[in-house]
């Protein structure tokens, strides 16, 4: 608890370039861009599959065998690869965490709607694309958002690997502070990282309460 009040109670914590608000801001840039470009990636590919129903099971072995690829190793490797001088060292590993939650659940929220709602809305003279965006999304919204929620709590947490390449973010703390021996700074940096991935957590309920359609979710509470 000492710790924690060193932290956060010293005024040179909250200002200047190495300051939580500066360091949380380039927490939730490097997140965001990750989890955008995994978004671009995974979405229109999981739609594209799970509609089509073609090289679903190659998707779905492709993204659990990508799950287990080392964080830590990708970025080492791509930071020999291309150096230190940009931000994509950091963001190519993120984007390959984010992705298979993404691409794995919606393939199967798309594949899993119900065959009678397809038939239905193919019945009232809707075509493919209709199809998918007025019937088979709305439906499998909430498995979507789930997969984004999975993927935007991954990134926030292993965004903590831009220290070990120079640039900053809430592991910043954690890096200087294990090199330090300043352990407040170690224990502050990774409660302000839980705090960051619960409030993250939070965002996307709350989306999800927003967004989805009460009759879908009721049919997902009757499940």
């Amino acid at each position: 608890m000492t710790w924690l009040t060193d932290f956060f109670g010293d005024p040179a914590r909250w200002s200047g370039p190495d300051g939580i608000p500066v360091r949380m801001l380039e927490h939730l840039e490097f997140s965001v861009l990750a989890l955008v470009l995994a978004m671009l990636i995974a979405i229109p590919l999981g739609l594209l599959i799970g509609h089509t129903g073609r090289g679903g099971v190659v998707v779905v072995v492709s993204a659990n065998l990508a799950r287990a690829l080392p964080t830590l190793g990708i970025l080492v490797l791509f930071v020999l690869l291309l150096g230190t001088a940009s931000i994509w060292p950091v963001i190519i590993p993120l984007v390959l965490l984010a992705v298979p939650p993404i691409l794995v659940n919606t393939f199967e929220g798309i594949r899993g709607v119900d065959p009678e709602l397809r038939d239905a809305a193919y019945g009232m003279g809707l075509r493919g694309g209709q199809v998918l965006g007025r019937v088979l999304v709305p439906v499998a919204l909430p498995l979507i958002l789930l997969g984004l929620r999975l993927s935007a709590i991954q990134v926030v947490a292993t965004t903590t690997v831009a220290a070990y390449t120079g640039l900053g973010g809430l592991g910043r703390f954690m890096i200087d502070g294990f090199a330090t021996q300043d352990y407040s700074s170690v224990v502050g940096g990774s409660v302000l990282i839980v705090l960051f991935a619960l409030v993250v957590q939070l965002a996307f309920m709350l989306t999800q309460r927003v967004t989805v359609s009460p009759g879908v979710s009721q049919r997902l509470k009757i499940r």
